[in-house]
């Protein structure tokens, strides 16, 4: 292995109008090297890997690659100098396929099908399923980041940088992921890796440097240390274990008798006859791998998709098959979506202004909105989950990842649900971050509310949930109680293996 730095960083700052985000960061990433990147949300760790990709301009500082220096004016130069970059928030164009999504970043010599023939043969070599031909609209959010993660290995980096890359994986998906990863330093790529998940990095990474408000705080051997030593470099602190207490539930607030529709797209699902109940003071907990149903059951149960007959979702004792979201939220359900930009948050619009997406109660019977209580609302939500943002009026997309999550999630939840549908709660969350949101929903749950969570985190299920189901090929498990459940259970049903046996159904 070489000693001379692939990638070294001398000074870099970038100042956004509410917030500084990288102040004078001096990095080196070696070659051959598993570098990770750990700070909370908000700490500066997106946008400095937006500057070696080429996506920002730094304010100032020098960035040297191979040994020279270099101005990387955009991801094209970038991809060039060989640095190809996986990001949180994905950049793929909904009306286009996977293959024309991941040709406009290739050398345009290649013919579409060539570039489909790569795609298949990169997807089977590292255990990660896509069909070229598909529109990215019909995929999972966890279907995209396969196709991010692809797009950026077929560019045959030297330097890859990965953004919050197992966030919507399996656990066997990410085991492949790791496996490529540590196959591809063998071969000299070296890797920028960023995830909230410790165990990851101290399982993957050779090395760890710490930000906190955008300075570099810290670096360390992550394979010496402990996720407690981890979460105390970057929030100062170990967050605080949940306490899951038992709790009698109450009456039945939402029910799924034999909910049966056929997809809405050729790439779709169908969802076969599924039973569900959540009651009062309950969480239960929908495990399974992203593209086998979820999608299409979050629809028919948040009202975006209307097909359903009328007896078959029932909330409260009320026939709701066919109400849409904004009769169905009068009803008491509230939902958080797994995609923030886009469906959980319009991205131009100021957090406040986002209250209006499923909150009314600074709008006048008259329909006018009183902008001092709807601002005065959002800074309440603001302060209330610590979200790092430059107040009320800030815009949803100037958030990191982590921090647009806890106001989502924070917005839903002040508003005293009967019922909140909650899809990955914790995406792209730091400890700290995701003990909050989960601890929020924990005291939902305790003051009665009925919470259905839907996540690809196995242990987040275990961590929150009363009782669990799996969702396979369309399909839902029978429930298992948390006492009952089993990873090696609840892993050998995601492939669709359980044995129907209605004593199990709670």
């Amino acid at each position: 292995m070489s000693h001379e730095a692939l990638l070294e960083l001398r000074g870099i700052s970038k100042q956004y109008p509410a917030v500084l985000a990288n102040d004078r960061i001096t990095l080196q990433v070696m070659p051959g090297q598993i570098h990770a990147i750990l700070g909370e949300n908000g700490a500066g760790k997106s946008t400095l890997m937006k500057i070696i990709y080429g996506a920002v301009q730094p304010d100032q500082g020098d960035i040297r690659f191979q040994g020279k220096s270099v101005h990387i004016r955009n991801p094209q130069q970038a991809r060039q100098l060989g640095i190809s970059m996986v990001f949180q928030h994905f950049s793929l164009f909904d009306t286009l396929t996977v293959a024309q999504n991941v040709w406009l970043g290739l050398d345009k010599s290649l013919s579409l099908a060539e570039v489909s023939r790569r795609i298949r043969d990169k997807a089977a070599a590292y255990g990660l399923d896509l069909e070229p031909e598909r529109p990215v609209h019909t995929l999972s959010v966890g279907e995209m980041q396969r196709v991010e993660i692809i797009r950026a290995l077929l560019c045959e980096p030297r330097l890859l940088i990965l953004d919050e890359p197992t966030s919507v994986l399996t656990p066997q998906a990410v085991d492949k992921l790791f496996a490529v990863l540590r196959q591809l330093v063998a071969e000299g790529c070296s890797i920028l890796y960023i995830s909230h998940k410790l165990h990851e990095i101290r399982a993957l990474c050779t090395h760890c440097t710490v930000l906190r408000a955008g300075r570099v705080s810290g670096e360390c051997d992550p394979r010496e240390e402990t996720n407690a030593s981890l979460s105390q470099m970057m929030i100062g602190s170990e967050p605080p274990a949940l306490v899951h207490s038992q709790r009698q539930r109450g009456e039945l607030v939402l029910e799924v008798r034999q909910l049966s529709l056929t997809r809405l797209d050729p790439f779709g699902t169908h969802l076969d006859a599924l039973d569900l109940q959540v009651h009062q003071g309950e969480i239960v907990g929908i495990a399974g791998v992203s593209g086998n149903g979820q999608r299409e059951l979050l629809y028919a149960l948040s009202g975006e998709d209307v097909r359903a007959k009328p007896d078959s979702i029932r909330m409260s004792g009320q026939s709701v098959g066919q109400r849409d979201p904004a009769q169905r939220r009068a009803l008491g359900l509230h939902f958080v979506p797994d995609e923030r930009l886009g469906r959980g948050a319009v991205p131009t619009l100021s957090l406040a202004h986002n209250l209006l997406l499923t909150r009314s109660e600074a709008v006048s019977a008259t329909g006018w909105v009183n902008m001092s209580a709807l601002a005065a609302q959002a800074g309440a939500i603001i302060a209330k989950y610590q979200v790092k943002a430059g107040g009320p009026q800030a815009a949803a997309q100037s958030l990191s990842g982590g921090n647009l999550q806890k106001f989502i999630v924070g917005r839903e939840i002040d508003a005293a649900p009967r019922l909140l549908i909650v899809s990955q709660p914790t995406w792209g969350v730091d400890v700290g971050a995701a003990a909050q949101i989960r601890a929020a929903l924990m005291a939902l749950r305790d003051a009665g509310c009925a919470v259905l969570v839907v996540s690809e985190e196995l242990d987040e299920l275990f961590e929150l949930c009363d009782r669990m189901h799996v969702m396979a090929q369309g399909r839902l498990s029978p429930s298992l109680s948390r006492a009952e459940a089993t990873v090696a259970q609840i892993g050998s049903w995601m492939s669709g293996l359980w044995t129907e046996m209605k004593e199990k159904v709670h």
